[in-house]
């Protein structure tokens, strides 16, 4: 076997070099992979991010950053990310990442509010925050309009949208004690509450916005009166003691009642969003129409100490207005102060008898009414103040006719109408007591005193005298009196030979009265024998005797 030999350094071979595209490792596909699931992560976590909003609160009380949840219904529609300061640090700005679902809240008419426990009058709600935390609550509306900043309610909304049920205003002259969430009822049975109120432009109202929950909305019709039915209302009449309230919740909250008047009226269902006067109690709110107000004025000479501001002003014992202004004048003819008295009177109140004056007063020619009443004033119609509640002493004033009243000057043209007044009849009844007063002053009863004495002493010295001198007199007097009885009684009795006299005398005239009576019969039958005499009476016939009967006859 050959050996081969060492091949020189020259004769070594050429490397040949082979260069390939690509010669990557496996291990760099791992990585590769988990940028991929990551960029893929991103991309849909991207397509799945909702809109973010901007909702500005008073305080960030019960927020948090990254843990407090947007819930609607009780669903979870996005969470809390960011909560800062605005500029003029004033309020928070809360951002909200809501979820790709939720676009639809992030458009006009969207409402935010914070949900945390709250205790008022109207009620307790959200307690179930105490465990769970405060979140923030949401409410879309119909509006299709993209909207990202939003201001957040401090008071959640009374009613959700798409509720069923109508909304309707309310006009009043103050609030009383209603608050956004008191009840509204319809024969004492909560039908809606109250959602929001505000002043009127001119500050001269209130006008609140209530929500009747459906079906019942159907029951407020163009007709219907609204009255405010907020705490007791306690009247005393001739029946007693009356209590009347909604409920109880009204006394604490306040509330809203209505009803349909009485008797014939237009049932058509109100339209959304009618307006309607708030009452203040509900015989005011059942009352007739009141019609175009007028004002009257009138003077007393006399204290008006009892009569306030909204006094009843009342025609024959019907309510047609009340008192609205009481302010003191100086008269300086006669050194007086005369109070005027301003009222607001709706003479519509009077009913047919206000309808018989009109069509009276167009008969005569005269556009005015109070030209009529004028007629009315020249046959004693006058204002009096009258005690209303003896207890209290509060005053009203009552427009009567006065029997034989003083001719009184009225103006017809006059702005405003003065109604003449008269006294009242208490006032009367002071000055007949003055009088009485007067007249008892002037009787001298000091010297009717001295002569009472005087009289009283003579009096007693003449039942002394008596006692003393005339009564054993008369005593004396008695007794003889009794002894000429006690004489006469014997006199009078029995066996008393007077009683016996008196007897037989009584007797005789017995037979002469007979006798007499005889003698006038005979006359009577023979006058002749007054002049011939009686004649001699005939010879009685004697009688035959008797037969024996014989046998076997009756007897």
């Amino acid at each position: 076997m050959t050996d081969n030999p060492t091949p020189s350094r020259d004769e070594l071979p050429e490397p040949v070099v082979q260069r390939r595209r690509f010669n990557a490792s496996l291990i760099w596909l791992v990585p590769a992979l988990a940028a991929l699931v990551g960029l893929s992560l991103v991309v849909h976590g991207w397509m799945q991010a909702g809109p973010n909003i901007t909702i500005t609160f008073q305080t960030a009380e019960g927020l948090e950053a990254g843990k407090t949840p947007v819930k609607y219904k009780n669903v979870v529609i996005g969470k809390v990310n960011r909560i800062d300061l605005t500029r003029d640090r004033s309020k928070v700005r809360v951002r909200v990442a809501l979820e790709k679902s939720a676009e639809s809240f992030a458009t006009a008419g969207t409402r935010y509010w914070v949900v945390r426990p709250r205790i008022g009058l109207g009620g307790v709600s959200g307690v179930d925050t105490l465990l769970s935390g405060a979140f923030i609550g949401a409410d879309t509306g119909d509006s299709q309009e993209y909207r990202n900043e939003f201001t957040g309610l401090e008071i959640p909304p009374a009613v959700p949208h798409g509720a069923p049920g109508k909304s309707f205003s309310l006009h009043s002259d103050d609030l009383g004690s209603l608050d956004i969430g008191s009840p509204v009822y319809f024969r004492r049975i909560q039908v809606g509450r109250v959602v929001s109120y505000q002043l009127d432009k001119d500050g001269k109202g209130v006008s609140l916005q209530i929500f009747v929950d459906g079906p019942n909305d159907r029951f407020v019709t163009t007709s219907t009166r609204f009255w405010n039915a907020s705490g007791v209302d306690v009247s005393l009449g001739a029946n007693g003691l009356k209590l009347n309230t909604q409920s109880l919740a009204t006394v604490l909250a306040g509330g809203v009642a209505f009803q349909d008047p009485r008797g014939p009226h237009d049932s058509t269902p109100a339209a959304e969003g009618a307006s309607y006067k708030l009452f203040g109690d509900q015989v005011t709110a059942m009352a007739p129409p009141d019609g175009e107000p007028h004002y009257i004025r009138m003077r007393f000479e006399q204290s008006l100490r009892g009569l306030v501001v909204d006094a009843p002003v009342e025609f024959l014992g019907i309510n047609i207005g009340r008192v609205v202004s009481i302010n003191l004048d100086y008269d300086d003819k006669k050194q007086r102060f005369p109070v005027t008295v301003g009222a607001v009177v709706y003479p519509q109140r009077l009913g047919r008898a206000y309808d018989k004056l009109s069509e009276l007063a167009k008969a005569r020619g005269e556009p005015d009414l109070s030209i009529m009443l004028g007629r009315l004033i020249e046959h004693g119609l006058r204002a009096q103040a009258r005690t209303g509640n003896l207890l209290t002493g509060q005053l009203y004033i009552a427009m009567d006719f006065i029997p034989n009243a003083p001719k009184a000057d009225f103006d017809p043209a006059g702005k405003p109408l003065e109604i003449p007044t008269a006294p009242g009849s208490f006032d009367k009844l002071q000055e007949q007591m003055a009088e009485i007063v007067d007249k008892l002053q002037k009787i001298p009863f000091d010297s009717i005193g001295r002569n009472l004495d005087q009289t009283l002493g003579e009096l007693n010295r003449t039942l002394k005298q008596v006692n003393g001198e005339v009564l054993p007199e008369f005593r004396n007097t008695l007794k003889g009196a009794q002894q000429t009885l006690g004489t006469a009684d014997q006199a009078l009795s029995n066996d008393s030979p007077l009683q016996q006299n008196l007897g037989d005398t009584l007797k005789q005239l017995q037979r002469m009265a007979r006798s007499l009576r005889v003698l006038t019969d005979y006359l009577g039958v023979h006058p002749e024998a007054l002049i011939r005499g009686r004649p001699a009476d005939p010879p009685q016939a004697r009688p035959a005797p008797a037969q024996a009967p014989k046998q076997g006859s009756k007897p």
